[in-house]
């Protein structure tokens, strides 16, 4: 949701100061009343999302000195300027300075609330350029870090912008080797705590105390071997993001403890009673169906509610062949930067072959392909150097996902606009989109 945009007022006479803000609140504009230009700074975010209005003559720091600074920390918020009776030539000094607009003394409610609200609108275009700016931004970053064209890729790096600065907790679903971490790191890196820590912890294959440990930390003496206070993972992160891979292995014990977390926000060092408030946003990751889990008894269903607030589901490669000339590509660039040595060259049938492989490792097998490809070395694949050929059939088909893939993409999802351009019945095509996994 849009923070609403609100006027910062700053002004020493307490009934100049009522009578501006009384006037403004009645004409629905939310405002902010300070005495002193001291005072209006501690509001004045880099992103403040609103507008100064500022009398000449303060206390301490004048608006002149204020209008300067406010300048200096973002020159596109507009501030408009109170000037006595005989302050013209302060007032001429303020535009030339940047002031939006100024006020002299006696003036009109009225005449104040339709030049705020004029600079207010002046406000608001300006910030929704900047907020698309930032989004074509984080939207160019996105499609370079999780790399393909298909359908499927593109409705997840849509469900991460959506979400990435909401402050929601997110399960990620998907094979090994899918990306989970990666989504992950992109929702903490592209959400307003990407500055903050980013703490990720497996909780596969780590004894019972040793997790609790890990998570909550422990105090000095807690139990043989705590020879000092340890500050746990959830602490750590709190303002940022804890990631918790294969969180399904997560035993029962620790289940219940995670979830008076997620519904608390509080956490109890082992060997204290202290309660320390926590606030971090929680991305969990599994390979299983945790619903499934939940219902046979293997998860808690309670626990699973919790973290399925936002679902983000990564398909296997095998569902996305059409990407993988592009990931097969920058992973062969990387690679061949990496090991300082010239990329090598792709022929078609290598190409073919790499479309044609399942791919149980998914993105992971595929970087270790491209890696041995870039060493001139024989993988764990068939995918480079040996293997089949795949069928007429199989090739076929291959090329025509990749097609019906492609013009689906460009005509942004539409059945009948794609059906259209590929001069097929909206049946057909719904058919094979079914059947390609496009739907």
């Amino acid at each position: 949701m849009k923070t609403p945009l609100q006027v910062l007022l700053v002004e020493d006479d307490p009934n100049v100061r009522l009578g501006c803000e009384q006037a403004m609140q009645l004409a629905g504009i939310p405002v902010i009343a300070t005495a002193s230009a001291e005072e209006a700074e501690k509001h004045l975010t880099a992103d403040f999302p609103g507008i100064v209005v500022t009398d000449m003559r303060l206390p301490g720091r004048s608006g002149m000195e204020l209008l300067r600074r406010v300048r200096e920390r973002d020159a596109d918020l507009p501030v408009i300027i109170i000037t006595g009776h005989g302050d013209v030539t302060l007032a001429v000094e303020a535009m030339r300075n940047g002031a939006y607009d100024f006020m002299q003394k006696p003036f009109s409610t009225d005449d104040l609330v339709e030049v705020v609200r004029r600079a207010l609108e002046k406000r608001e275009l300006v910030l929704e350029v900047e907020s698309l700016r930032r989004r074509l931004d984080q939207r160019d970053d996105l499609e370079a870090r999780l790399i393909g064209r298909s359908p499927l890729m593109q409705r997840v790096r849509r469900l991460i912008l959506d979400v990435a600065d909401a402050s929601v907790d997110v399960l990620i679903f998907g094979e090994t080797g899918t990306g989970k971490e990666m989504v992950a790191r992109c929702l903490h890196d592209l959400s307003q705590a990407g500055r903050e820590n980013y703490v990720a912890l497996n909780c596969g294959g780590m004894a019972d105390n040793l997790l609790d440990s890990e998570l909550f930390g422990h105090e000095s003496g807690a139990f043989t071997g705590a020879q000092k206070r340890r500050i746990g993972k959830i602490e750590y992160a709190s303002g940022g993001t804890l990631f918790l891979d294969e969180v399904e292995s997560m035993p029962m014990n620790m289940q219940i403890k995670l979830l008076r977390v997620l519904q608390e926000r509080v956490i109890e060092r082992l060997g204290s009673n202290q309660q320390i408030p926590v606030n971090c946003r929680v991305i969990a990751a599994s390979k299983e169906d945790l619903k499934a889990w939940s219902e046979q008894g293997k998860f808690r269903a309670d626990l699973y509610y919790r973290l399925n607030v936002v679902r983000i589901e990564l398909p296997p490669l095998r569902e996305r062949r059409e990407d993988i000339p592009a990931l097969y590509d920058a992973f062969l660039l990387q690679a061949a930067k990496r090991f300082n040595r010239p990329p090598p060259l792709v022929p078609p049938e290598t190409m073919h072959r790499l479309m044609a492989q399942e791919w149980p490792g998914n993105i992971r097998e595929l970087k270790n392909a491209a890696d041995c490809h870039a060493l001139g070395i024989g993988g764990a694949t068939p995918s480079v150097g040996q293997g089949v050929m795949p069928s007429l059939t199989e090739a076929v088909e291959g090329y025509e996902r990749q097609l019906i893939a492609d013009e689906f993409t460009r005509q942004g999802g539409n059945i009948q606009r794609t059906a259209d351009v590929l001069k097929v019945a909206r049946t057909t095509l719904h058919d094979k989109l079914k059947k390609y996994g496009l739907l």
